[in-house]
């Protein structure tokens, strides 16, 4: 009985990932996955950055962790045993903390290496609609295991110079392991952020984004936001944050055009 109720759910697993930092990974992961929630998806996300932002995010005093993802990947710790709840209903997180900064190395001798996440999720996924990964700013092993197990992905690009920059080796990355290790992997969807509708830049560099990508880009922009920044550091998502302020708003309309893709 309980097999059938853990099948219950999609189980979708989209890493969210851009190699380059500072584009709003952490932030996209903590927001589209509470936004989401509210159309009572039930979501997991795992925290596969050493930098622990998402688990910060959602208010989890790393120093008091006795189990992160580092002992699953590491130590074969079922992931069940370190999901922990967040302030939004129907969210559940696997933190990370700075040990997993170690982790690159250390599994460079492990047996299949490369699908250690995905073996890990196949007890539980289906327990959620949604599994957002939200990975590290680099094509290492931790990146290269989330691609190993998704379905799909999500690329956040900053609507700044250079763009870019990046995004093409990361398909050229996404390629390699579509036809070497997992078939079905895609882009699910690009999402623009720390969007400013004031500036020509902005405009111009979502136009250029939408030439290269087309309908793989969201509709959906997210804008700066000063309450976007603040919200972490209050260990809240943005819709419990700032109900109504524009970030907030613009999460909500994303959640709903992920809804309708997946």
């Amino acid at each position: 009985m309980q097999d059938e109720q853990d099948k219950k759910y999609k189980g979708h697993i989209i890493p969210i990932i851009n190699q380059k930092g500072g584009v709003g990974k952490s932030t996209t992961a903590i927001n589209l996955a509470s936004c989401l929630a509210e159309s009572k998806k039930r979501i997991l996300v795992i925290d596969l950055d050493p930098q622990g932002n998402t688990s910060s995010g959602f208010g989890i005093d790393k120093t008091k962790l006795e189990k992160d993802i580092y002992n699953a990947l590491l130590e074969d710790t079922p992931l069940e045993d370190m999901i922990l709840e967040t302030p939004q209903k129907n969210v559940w997180v696997i933190p990370a903390t700075i040990q997993l900064a170690g982790a690159e190395i250390e599994l460079v001798s492990s047996i299949a290496r490369e699908s250690i996440l995905k073996r890990l999720l196949e007890p539980i996924r289906y327990r959620y609609d949604f599994i957002f990964i939200d990975c590290p700013p680099s094509l290492g092993l931790l990146t290269i295991n989330a691609l190993v197990a998704a379905e799909s992905l999500i690329i956040p690009i900053q609507c700044e110079f250079y763009a870019l920059e990046g995004v093409t080796k990361l398909i050229e990355s996404m390629k390699m392991i579509h036809s070497k290790l997992n078939p079905t992997l895609d882009v699910f969807g690009v999402v623009m952020t720390m969007y400013d509708p004031r500036t020509t830049l902005s405009k111009q560099v979502v136009e250029e984004v939408r030439k290269y990508f087309g309908t793989k880009v969201f509709k959906t922009v997210i804008p700066r936001s000063v309450k976007l920044s603040e919200a972490p550091s209050h260990g809240l998502p943005i819709n419990l944050y700032a109900r109504f302020s524009k970030g907030s708003l613009a999460y909500l309309k994303l959640a709903k055009e992920v809804s309708r893709r997946g």
